[in-house]
């Protein structure tokens, strides 16, 4: 019998578009499937703007076709369709990407480690098959909402719910010198947010739980909070707004996002309820962030 690793194989989808439809299509497609089994990267090249997505198993062709055109419309798209080796392609994918610069923060690969400036914030990601790398609308709305809080207030104690990568948890752990409480139900996500905080040199800030919600009791012991982010779809938000409140210190800062911008009013309105006031919107390639405070004016 041979010793050899048994060869498997992934899909590839690729083809060119304007920047504004590549950033759709890559949206659209990441929100569409499992995160674990899918990863779309839209990124710029010498030719232009494309769009890559890697299945880890052989997609629907047809399925994945239909959706491409309802985003395209008259605009032909040639789309081509490969068989590739078994490889890390999340990582292959994040080679190709260019640093995304936040105010003071630049979200980058090990690949452009030496191009970060003295008076900005790298956060070194590597994505694994975890949601964040920053090139997410829904991630720079967070890196954005981070940078004005972190200038107008010194929130002690955060929470990040949702973590992924942990991108949001490093920004926080970087600006503030507190420890992050971050937690994700996925245990990908768990594993890969504590390698990137040991990266990022704030692994003794950064503490990640692996938790469905906010029962867990390293997520109950650190409240109350004065900052909470939450970058997870709608109908997780809807499910947190009651939970999270109790957790809440006075005068909180929550920043709500993973919210297309025709959602965003009808998570406004539950966090509201619970005693929340809008502070500030921000819509970044049709995705917007919240950010919110406890209390009245």
């Amino acid at each position: 019998m041979s010793d050899q690793v048994p060869r498997r194989e992934t899909y590839l989808m690729r083809f060119a578009a304007d920047e504004a439809s590549a950033k759709r299509a890559a949206n659209l497609i990441a929100e569409t499937f499992d995160s674990e089994t899918v990863a779309a990267a839209a990124f710029e090249s010498e030719q232009g703007w494309n769009v890559e997505v890697h299945f880890a198993n052989e997609p629907d062709r047809s399925y994945v076709m239909d959706l491409l055109r309802l985003l395209a419309g008259k605009q032909a798209l040639d789309v081509v369709f490969e068989t590739v080796a078994q490889k890390d392609w999340v990582a292959t994918s994040l080679e190709r990407l260019k640093p995304v610069r936040v105010g003071r923060f630049v979200v980058h690969g090990a690949h452009d480690r030496g191009k970060i400036r003295p008076n900005q914030i790298g956060i070194e990601i590597e994505a694994a098959l975890a949601f964040g790398t920053g090139h997410h609308g829904t991630t720079q709305g967070c890196l954005a909402a981070i940078e004005r809080t972190v200038h107008r207030r010194r929130p002690k104690r955060v929470l990040d719910l949702g973590t992924g990568t942990g991108v949001l948890a490093i920004a926080a752990a970087r600006s503030l010198r507190h420890t992050v409480i971050a937690s994700d139900f996925d245990s990908v996500a768990v594993t890969t947010a504590r390698g990137n905080s040991r990266a990022n040199h704030v692994g003794g800030f950064v503490k990640v739980t692996r938790a469905m919600g906010v029962d867990a009791p390293s997520i109950r012991a650190g409240a109350p909070y004065d900052f909470v982010l939450a970058n997870i779809l709608l109908s997780t938000l809807k499910q947190l707004a009651r939970p999270v409140r109790p957790l809440l210190a006075a005068n909180a800062v929550v920043v709500l996002s993973g919210l297309l911008a025709s959602q965003a009013n009808a998570a406004l309105s539950l966090w509201q309820a619970q005693g929340l006031r809008l502070l500030f919107r921000q819509t970044i390639e049709g995705w917007t962030t919240l950010t919110l405070v406890r209390g009245k004016k």
